[in-house]
């Protein structure tokens, strides 16, 4: 679960990113790339050329902080392709289904019974 102010967004790059690239460099891309402001405290997600890699940068306030998972089967799923320097927006759900490497676009639903007995 992951708990963030409300009325935060997530921001998806298309694409693929270098992942050496580090806190400052993700800003920057933020900033040039998809022309966002990094300080504004949603939350800008980026994914690897292997695609089992993503970096999220996000703004708390006091500080840029820079969260990492790399899976270690299966790929975090991704637009498929766009306009260079764009962005997909997600819900903080689709977010929670990204990063637990879930189809964000179509999770699948758990069948639960109706009543007891």
């Amino acid at each position: 679960m992951i708990l963030l102010p409300k009325n935060t967004r997530v921001h998806l790059a298309v694409g693929y990113t270098d992942m050496r690239k580090g806190i400052d460099g993700l800003a920057m891309l933020v900033q040039g790339v998809l022309k966002q402001d990094p300080f504004c405290g949603h939350l800008f997600a980026f994914r690897g050329r292997k695609a089992n890699l993503i970096k999220i940068v996000y703004w708390d306030g006091t500080g840029l902080c820079l969260f990492t998972k790399r899976l270690e089967q299966g790929a975090f799923l991704w637009p498929a392709s766009g306009d260079p320097g764009s962005a997909v927006p997600l819900t903080t759900h689709q977010l929670a289904n990204l990063i637990d490497g879930v189809d964000w676009r179509a999770p699948e639903q758990h069948w639960r019974p109706a009543v007891a007995g």
